[in-house]
């Protein structure tokens, strides 16, 4: 595992050229956003897979958009257990709480070589004072992770094996499928089985089981990382999934 690299200055993708913008489901800027964000944002950020973006228990200087790749926030016991509390996918917004709490609560660690846009956590503030809508949006940012955890809590608590791995199947296929990553219903999701279980909170053996019945229900195929939804009715009716991302959302 190695530590993140230090920012570039060099801006090489513009904002006004940002491939998400192209994305309906993501909220377009209006021009005055658009120049301030171009000031807010002071380089980018190439990780490799592996990477420890944010580490729990530091602070970091920077904020970040993901311009591409995926990662993981998670925490860690003393003895190595690891629970993944979410994935992070293209658009999401990191290093948040550690700028309003002090410090981060949790790790974050890159699954694939990433992208990041950067912006410096002392200029946090010029947003809230000048960009009332972008601080608006950060407060939905924050909100929709507050949600999703409380999905993820529910899974790990009250779903059942094959509910709690098809919802979290089907949440992140859609929400890859908001930022251009399917083609076709298939996406290629960069995890494990053990990180499946790690977000489950089951063993290896009985995330494996389970995704054995799943895939034998005819709703979904998943091979050599490729999965696709092959029944969505089928598969949102397993996971118990209520669709609640239908307006644009916001990102920075």
């Amino acid at each position: 595992m190695t530590t993140a690299a230090s920012p570039s200055p060099q801006r090489q993708v513009p904002c006004e050229k940002c491939p998400l913008r192209a994305q309906t489901a993501l909220r377009d800027f209006s021009q005055d956003e658009l120049d301030f964000v171009r000031g807010f944002k002071s380089g980018e950020l190439t990780a490799e897979a592996g990477t420890t973006l944010l580490v729990e228990g530091t602070n970091s200087a920077h904020l970040y958009t993901v311009l591409s790749g995926w990662a993981i926030r998670h925490k860690t016991l003393p003895d190595g257990r690891r629970q993944i509390l979410n994935f992070v996918l293209p658009a999401d917004f990191l290093g948040l709480q550690g700028t309003v709490l002090g410090e981060m609560q949790h790790s974050v660690e890159a699954l694939t070589d990433m992208v990041l846009c950067v912006f410096p956590r002392e200029r946090l503030w010029e947003l809230y004072r000048s960009q009332p809508s972008l601080a608006f949006d950060l407060t939905w940012i924050a909100a929709r992770e507050e949600q999703l955890l409380d999905e993820y809590l529910l899974g790990v608590g009250r779903r059942r094996a094959l509910e709690r791995l098809a919802f979290v199947l089907l949440h992140l296929f859609l929400r890859a499928e908001q930022v251009g990553l399917t083609a076709d219903n298939k996406v290629q999701f960069p995890f494990t089985q053990q990180h499946l279980a790690d977000a489950l909170g089951m063993s290896l053996v009985h995330t494996n089981k389970t995704l054995r019945r799943l895939t034998a229900s005819k709703a979904v195929r998943w091979k050599n990382r490729t999965f696709e939804v092959l029944d969505r009715d089928a598969l949102t009716s397993l996971a118990g999934y209520q669709m609640t991302d239908r307006q644009p959302r916001p990102f920075i």
